[in-house]
């Protein structure tokens, strides 16, 4: 005799790590079905790096496409990191989106983390496709530069994040959006992303340098075209934004 079915409900949540993968998952989706999001996390990255290395629009040391792919890496991870994060971190309080899923068995912690495998994932596929770009102008980078820059990429990445949370958590919807894409700008212009820190006037020069698009674009620089060890002082910027923007974030950040 068969052994009887028991249809008897079963409710509960599912594991943290099946969660946080779906959401990430939903979260990776979205970005790439989002033309605004594709065009500033690839789109313009991909025309910068193109214009400034194929055209001789300013002197730089080196050949330009050198120069010039780090700190378009490091413009992707920022717009990734932390325009794209913000901007859609402050339309989701405002409406609700993520009041609703502090609702779910979905924690915060795990709504945390799934934010920042998303990220991750989408900082990876912009590397691959900026540096194939690259490499098909001209681009040699140095082999032993791969993994000093995977802890650059990683430290600005947090430093980025916690910035883009610190703004999405207490600003307006409307001043995130307009004071993400203006810190946007104002970077791309005085970051070393396009133009030497070296050829900024001397109080401008020493504000840019304590940036941390500034450090995370000057060590890629340093690792990718030299290869040898982790450049200490720019990682150390990076980690000290990181620590600052990710503990002001955890106390003012408002999900409602």
């Amino acid at each position: 005799m068969s052994a009887a079915l028991d249809f008897t409900p079963r409710p509960g949540a599912a594991p943290l790590r099946r969660m946080v993968l779906a959401q990430a998952g939903a979260e990776v989706r979205a970005v790439l079905r989002n033309g605004e999001q594709l065009l500033l996390t690839l789109i313009i990255p991909i025309l910068v790096l193109v214009g400034f290395s194929a055209a001789p629009l300013l002197e730089v040391p080196g050949h330009r496409v050198d120069f010039v792919t780090p700190g378009v890496l490091a413009l992707a991870i920022m717009s990734t990191a932390f325009t794209g994060q913000a901007i859609a971190t402050g339309f989701e309080r405002r409406y609700g989106v993520l009041k609703r899923l502090g609702a779910t068995p979905l924690s915060r912690t795990g709504l945390m983390l799934a934010k920042t495998l998303a990220v991750v994932t989408v900082e990876a596929l912009q590397v691959v496709v900026i540096a194939a770009v690259a490499l098909g102008l001209g681009w040699r980078p140095h082999a032993g530069g791969a993994l000093p820059a995977l802890a650059l990429i990683l430290a600005g990445t947090a430093a980025f994040s916690g910035l883009a949370l610190l703004m999405a958590g207490t600003l307006r919807a409307e001043a995130t959006l307009a004071a993400a894409n203006l810190v946007y700008l104002v970077l791309l212009g005085i970051g070393g992303v396009v133009l030497p820190v070296t050829a900024f006037p001397e109080p401008l020069r020493a504000v840019a340098e304590a940036l941390p698009i500034t450090a995370l674009t000057g060590g890629l620089r340093e690792v990718l075209a030299h290869g040898g060890g982790l450049p200490i002082g720019q990682l150390l910027i990076l980690l000290a934004w990181a620590a600052g923007t990710l503990a002001l974030a955890s106390r003012t950040f408002r999900w409602e």
